[in-house]
C-alpha cells in the first residue's frame, strides 16, 4: 500500500515544501549560474523512469558551452569550472529535480535515474530498479555513492525495490541530510 499510494503523496508534499523553503536558494543559484556559466540555466536530459518510461530530468547546469574550432563541445574536463564542481560536490545541481518529483516523474527516494543508453544492458534483476520511481536520493547513495561498483549499486537498488517502505525511506532521507 505504501509503495503504490502513500509514497506518491509523501513525495508530492515533501517536494512542494522543499521547493517553497529552498526557493531563495534556487533563485540565487539561477542568478549565479546565469552570470558564471550563461544560458541555459537548467540542464535537461532524457532518463529512464518508472516502468522504463522515458522522462526529462532537470538539473542545474554545471559546465560551460565551450566548443572547439569545428563547433563541437569540448570534453567535460575542459568545460568544468570551480563553480560547477562546487555545485556537483554539494549536490546543489540536483535541486531542480524537486520539480520532477512534484510532477511525478521521480520520487524523493529510489534508485537514481540512469541515461537511456544503459537500458539494453540491464539484466532482468537490474531492470527491477524501474518497478519504482527513480529517486533524488537512494539506498546506494547513502551506502557509498560513487565509491561503489556498478554491481553494488544495482544490488542496493534491487534491495530497495524489494523492501520499499516508509521507515526505510525516512532512514534514507535522514542519512542523506546528515551526509
Amino acid at each position: 500500500m505504501y509503495k503504490k499510494y502513500v509514497k506518491r503523496i509523501f513525495d508530492f508534499i515533501l517536494s512542494l515544501l522543499a521547493i517553497i523553503i529552498l526557493l531563495p536558494v534556487i533563485l540565487i543559484l539561477c542568478v549565479l549560474i546565469k552570470m558564471k556559466l550563461g544560458n541555459p540555466i537548467i540542464f535537461k536530459q532524457e532518463r529512464v523512469g518508472f516502468n522504463e518510461e522515458i522522462f526529462t530530468m532537470f538539473k542545474f547546469r554545471t559546465m560551460t558551452n565551450g566548443r572547439d574550432e569545428n563547433g563541437d563541445l569540448l570534453p567535460d574536463n575542459l568545460r568544468s569550472t570551480k563553480f560547477g564542481n562546487m555545485l556537483r560536490k554539494t549536490s546543489l545541481d540536483e535541486l531542480p529535480e524537486l520539480f520532477n518529483i512534484l510532477k511525478g516523474d521521480m520520487s524523493i527516494v529510489g534508485p537514481r535515474p540512469l541515461i537511456i543508453e544503459y537500458l539494453p544492458y540491464y539484466t532482468e534483476e537490474e531492470r527491477r530498479r524501474h518497478d519504482v520511481r527513480p529517486g533524488l536520493t537512494g539506498l546506494a547513495q547513502v551506502s557509498g555513492r560513487n565509491y561503489l561498483s556498478w554491481e553494488e549499486r544495482f544490488k542496493l537498488d534491487s534491495e530497495y525495490v524489494k523492501n520499499c517502505n516508509l521507515i526505510l525511506d525516512c532512514n534514507i532521507i535522514l542519512k542523506t541530510i546528515l551526509q
